[in-house]
């Protein structure tokens, strides 16, 4: 169950908490995704009202995946990272971050999931961008946030480790 501290994060993305105006941002951003420069022109007039609500970074970010700007998704990462490191109260550096710092082995908590998922991502887009060793050390490091693997990391370090390998290896 999430705490009253971190029920708004569940709410926010979600959409909760945000304003009429940039909820039709987002909406008009979706509705006009097969036209790229609208659709960032939506996000962007989100992002200007609520620069860091965690729907319209989100929103920023799957565009950028989808439409395979991994670079710009990359950013808009680092983004969400610092402000998920920011709300749990953790190190703005990852690696300084520790399994005790956060409730990390409850998937309820929302605020440590969030950054999991965060750190998750920003370390598939370093392996998907080339980044192997960078890549590499936010995998470990999830794994060591996330023991127990809740969030599914093990699978890139899988991945990560079969690469250049034959398949009869």
């Amino acid at each position: 169950m999430a705490t009253a501290d971190e029920s708004w994060l569940e709410v926010a993305c979600l959409g909760g908490g945000l304003t009429v105006e940039v909820e039709n941002y987002l909406r008009l951003a979706s509705l006009s995704y097969a036209e790229d420069d609208l659709a960032e022109s939506y996000l962007g007039r989100a992002m200007a009202v609520a620069p860091d609500h965690a729907a319209v970074l989100i929103g920023y970010y799957r565009f950028y995946f989808y439409k395979g700007r991994l670079l710009d998704a990359l950013g808009i990462a680092r983004r969400c990272l610092k402000k998920a490191a920011k709300d749990n109260g953790l190190s703005s550096d990852w690696r300084r971050v520790g399994c005790k710092d956060a409730n990390f082995g409850s998937y309820e908590a929302i605020l440590p999931r969030f950054y999991l998922f965060t750190l998750k991502a920003y370390g598939y887009l370093n392996l998907r961008l080339g980044c192997l060793a960078e890549g590499r050390e936010v995998i470990v490091k999830l794994l060591e946030l996330d023991p127990g693997d809740k969030i599914g990391s093990k699978v890139l370090l899988d991945v990560l480790e079969r690469m250049g390998k034959d398949d009869e290896d």
